[in-house]
């Protein structure tokens, strides 16, 4: 039999950080057929006094040649029983192994201060990570939330990586005050960015649920500033928004009073917008004078937009439409071996009022394979070809062989 690619993932809830540690480090390892050549960690918070232990105990029970991590506000794995659990606020450690033959790992850790500036040229992002970008690299990033430049990396790498997949998450702490903790080989960080790229044998398909279905209709950005909109369909903003919310049912009316968001198109092209097709960013603030909005992006005229709400029900919704239309792409063929969920401390149980919901949602449609992952401070996904940092969005990176080698 040829040697084929594998995952697995442990998740365990024991109070004492070895016994968590041996647990998972058992239970991965034995789902196993062969060495691992990957392993990536999630720690909740509640360990947070003992993060800077959490490496040397792996290495004593854990012999593999590349190793990421961080800690989160919550984990996701797969419990002892085989189910796959989101589990918040509880100490909890979640190790996902591969066996990954004929991929090629590298690991790095960049700092804001490091990252070149956005009107540099490709080579000097290439240089920085390391990288040549043929063979088309896939990304899987691990960020602190506070002074990663993250942004910044994420155009950049675009532009030097062009086709290149990435995603992942910010790590989150317990609450204000909690440290973070970045893993890396043998190394604790409390700031920058954990990046793994891998290349040759090895598809990362993601599916970025934002949470958000749109309400109205599709409109055109007539003229706007920075990240202001002064027109929308050559009238005035607010005007439009309050003609919009008038038209709403009752129970939509009240959710639009906190749970309003846009949406900016992604695709210029596309006449057709559907969910999927959005940015979704949030509006900072109005003008009640001059009638303009404010968003958490920069917008420019000729760019189309729609408004949208959040709520358990619209992301229940939106993450159901997502998963059906990716089993449905020609490429979907049942052969992903593992998948990594990257999901806003603004999601779980917060806002379904029930735990597991997006991972259990997720099985129905694609059964089988280990999940492990996390709850993050911003998800790192792609939405029509450019990656974004995103909130209250869970991100899912769904892996397989290429079948090139």
């Amino acid at each position: 039999m040829a040697d084929r690619m594998q995952w697995a993932n442990a998740l365990s809830t024991r109070p004492s950080l070895e016994a968590a540690i041996t647990d998972v480090v058992q239970r991965a390892t034995s789902s196993l057929t062969a060495p691992a050549d990957l392993g990536i960690v999630f720690i909740s918070s509640a360990f947070a006094s003992e993060y800077s232990r959490v490496l040397p105990l792996l290495a004593e029970k854990l012999s593999v040649p590349v190793l990421i991590g961080c800690s989160g506000g919550g984990v996701i794995g797969t419990g002892a029983t085989g189910q796959t659990q989101e589990l918040e606020a509880q100490a909890a450690i979640s190790l996902t192994l591969a066996h990954l033959p004929g991929v090629n790992l590298q690991v790095f850790h960049v700092v804001g201060e490091e990252l070149p500036d956005l009107d540099s040229p490709p080579d000097t992002w290439i240089n920085l990570i390391g990288l040549p970008p043929s063979p088309t690299p896939q990304f899987i990033l691990l960020s602190s939330a506070f002074s990663s430049g993250i942004n910044d990396l994420l155009q950049g790498l675009d532009f030097a990586y062009p086709g290149s997949v990435i995603l992942g998450g910010q790590a989150s702490a317990g609450g204000m005050g909690s440290r973070l903790a970045l893993f890396c080989n043998g190394s604790l960080y409390r700031e920058g960015t954990v990046g793994l790229a891998l290349s040759g044998n090895i598809v990362l398909e993601t599916i970025v649920a934002q949470g958000c279905r749109p309400i109205g209709e599709p409109m055109q950005v007539t003229k706007s500033e920075r990240n202001i909109i002064l027109e929308l369909d050559e009238k005035v903003p607010l005007v439009v928004l309050r003609d919009l919310i008038a038209s709403l049912s009752e129970q939509e009316r009240a959710l639009a009073q906190h749970s309003l968001f846009v949406g900016v198109a992604m695709d210029e092209f596309k006449l057709s917008l559907q969910q999927g097709d959005f940015l979704i960013r949030s509006i900072l603030g109005v003008d009640p004078a001059g009638g303009a909005i404010a968003i958490g992006d920069l917008v420019r005229p000729g760019q189309r937009l729609q408004f949208h709400l959040r709520d358990a029900q619209a992301s229940a919704e939106e993450l159901q439409f997502l998963l059906e239309r990716y089993q449905t792409q020609p490429q979907f063929d049942n052969s992903a071996v593992g998948a990594l969920m990257f999901s806003c401390v603004g999601r779980g149980e917060g806002l379904y009022g029930k735990p597991n919901f997006d991972s259990e949602l997720f099985k129905r449609y694609i059964q089988d394979i280990p999940v492990g992952g996390f709850f993050c401070g911003g998800e790192i996904g792609p939405v029509g070809g450019r990656t974004f940092l995103h909130g209250y969005t869970s991100v899912f990176g769904i892996c397989r062989e290429s079948g090139d080698s």
